[in-house]
């Protein structure tokens, strides 16, 4: 499957606002925490792990036979979360019949080495099969919503850290409600409680996550619907442990405010996670704001970039990631792995 096909449908709205709403945010990139050398790692996961955090990345299964790639992955990431292998047009392409496949090849790779496991996702409007969003009856989607929650949970039971369960179930713009969608409307406000309850009876030791975009700035009203909606299920017993931020951002970084709405979210009581990020043109000081705003939330507990290199990226264009093309670190890796708390200098000499 193509990589990029998770984009058509949403992501140019996303950008435009992203490049209006990112500042940068100058007194946040500050030095690296003064850790000691013999605490002070060379690659990003290693790096991370001193935290207790993880720094992971997106992963294609048809990519992980080129060595460079593969190569990078398996240096610097501990982390994993498959791009399009775990969605639903995958995995349940027509009404009960299940295709693992490419996915089992990518967390085989994550067990091979020593990497943990990001589910994406179980419950999501976009990359859905024509006969799940034709769906009409409220009660053969109910049905359908959960057997596939649990069938796939249940294939890859004690394999997972960390399930999206519901992903971008919000509108964009003022409302600070939930956008339109098969699930929204045949099954109502309920249908993302009723998919975490489900999820926890599947499988009831993976941490489950809600996980949207632009959500990052405090004052937007999409973000304050998102946090509503988590301090209510807090509040009723509703199992959710962790909300994503995908932090896809424009060339500024992200918003002044990101750190303050990571810790407001952590104040309710789940972790919060940057899952997929990108940023355009890489700027080290728009990484390492980013980077500064986890790392001192202490229920941030870790990071991941949509892509390795920038021609893996679906912002390829924009040249986002920490990796050129031909697999070398860019200034922005730097950045990042100082802010991490490790040093570049060592990182220099286990390029490869």
């Amino acid at each position: 499957m193509n990589p990029l096909k998770r984009l058509g449908r949403r992501r140019a709205s996303v950008l435009s606002v992203l490049a209006l709403a990112a500042v940068v945010t100058p007194g946040a990139a500050s030095a690296a925490p003064d850790a000691p050398d013999a605490l002070r790692a060379s690659t990003l996961g290693a790096q991370a792990a001193q935290s207790g955090r993880y720094f992971g990345t997106a992963v294609a299964a048809g990519r992980l036979g080129d060595s460079t790639y593969s190569g990078i992955l398996d240096r610097e990431f501990n982390m994993i979360t498959p791009e399009n292998e775990m969605k639903w047009d995958t995995t349940e392409r027509s009404r009960g019949s299940f295709n693992f496949g490419p996915a089992d090849q990518i967390v085989s790779h994550a067990a091979a080495h020593g990497q943990r496991m990001r589910g994406h996702t179980l419950v999501w409007h976009s990359q859905l099969p024509g006969w799940v969003s034709s769906i009409t009856d409220a009660n053969t989607l109910r049905s359908v919503m959960n057997n596939h929650i649990t069938t796939e949970m249940n294939h890859f039971k004690g394999r997972i850290y960390a399930w999206d369960v519901v992903n971008e179930a919000f509108a964009d713009g003022g409302s600070g409600q939930h956008r339109s969608s098969v699930f929204q409307n045949v099954l109502g406000n309920g249908f993302i409680e009723e998919a975490f309850r489900t999820a926890r009876n599947a499988d009831p030791a993976a941490k489950l996550c809600y996980n949207d975009y632009n959500i990052e700035n405090w004052s937007d009203a999409k973000t304050q619907g998102v946090y509503r909606m988590v301090r209510d299920f807090k509040s009723r017993g509703v199992p959710i442990d962790c909300v994503g931020f995908q932090s896809h951002f424009g060339t500024g970084g992200p918003p002044a405010s990101f750190q303050t709405t990571l810790s407001n979210f952590a104040a309710l009581g789940v972790d919060v996670q940057i899952t997929e990020l990108d940023i355009a043109q890489a700027s080290p000081t728009a990484y390492t704001n980013t980077v500064r705003a986890c790392m001192n939330t202490a229920r941030c507990t870790g990071i991941t970039v949509w892509g390795i290199r920038d021609s893996d990226s679906w912002r390829s264009g924009d040249n986002p990631l920490l990796f050129a093309s031909n697999g070398s670190k860019k200034p922005a890796y730097n950045a990042a792995l100082t802010a991490l708390g490790g040093t570049p200098a060592a990182a220099a000499r286990t390029s490869g």
